[in-house]
């Protein structure tokens, strides 16, 4: 009986146990940041996080995250399908130094960024503000990404630098004060399609955009729809293409 008796309790801990972990281990289709949450929160709409660092690894994939108010939400490094969308209130996003949001993700995965806010600000030049290394598409809609001026081969509002096939559609943004504002350049047998909808990039210290092909083999195409590409240093739109590029 006492044999009977203690196998009884060891199964009911060991349920206990499972059924306290399985939330913990739970990610969420949508998730919430919010200025005054807190990173250690299950980022949910009542308990929202600080960051989307401190949200992504709470978030499925496929899923989104949302802000509930105003704040600066940090950078972060996304690796999977994912929207982060803003658009109905100021987040913000301090690169200063550093890359603001790295897409490092499989080639299969499409990341939307909506309404968000990419500055580096006066604490030092920002790297990039968004770094696009893998996946197949990227949506930037409704950003401002400004003051990227680290040393080349950063210092970009967006480098977009994919080594497979993938696809970059910026819509309604605002893109200003970088080294250049886009640049557009496949490592090795990368092909890179982009379209520029709605946009301004003005103001930019070399080009608004640039398409180059250095050490590349695939190659890349550029469609610029009614866009204001104007105030920049060298170049409103510059097309780099040494001997083996395309």
């Amino acid at each position: 009986m006492k044999s009977i008796t203690y196998l009884l309790s060891s199964i009911l801990v060991a349920i206990v146990v499972a059924c306290l972990a399985t939330p913990a281990s739970a990610q969420a289709t949508r998730t919430w940041v919010s200025g005054v949450g807190d990173d250690a929160n299950p980022c949910s709409r009542t308990a929202p996080c600080k960051t989307f660092a401190g949200a992504i690894s709470k978030t499925a994939a496929g899923g989104e995250i949302n802000c509930i108010d105003p704040g600066g939400f940090g950078g972060v490094t996304i690796t999977k399908s994912m929207t982060i969308a803003c658009e109905d209130v100021e987040a913000g996003v301090l690169n200063a130094s550093v890359n603001g949001i790295i897409v490092n993700a499989l080639a299969t995965d499409i990341i939307v960024l909506r309404g968000l806010d990419i500055d580096s600000a006066t604490a030092g030049p920002g790297l990039n503000g968004i770094r696009f290394l893998a996946g197949a598409a990227l949506h930037v809609e409704d950003c401002v990404i400004r003051d990227n001026t680290a040393a080349a081969p950063n210092g970009n509002g967006i480098l977009f630098a994919p080594s497979g096939a993938a696809e970059l559609y910026v819509s309604n943004s605002f893109i200003t004060g970088n080294n250049d504002g886009i640049h557009i350049q496949p490592t090795a047998g990368g092909v890179a399609k982009v379209i520029i909808e709605n946009s301004t990039i003005e103001n930019n210290n070399l080009a608004g955009v640039k398409a180059d092909g250095t050490s590349n083999t695939g190659g890349s195409n550029t469609t610029i729809v009614n866009s204001s590409v104007s105030g920049n240093t060298n170049a409103g739109i510059s097309i780099f293409n040494p001997a083996g590029g395309r």
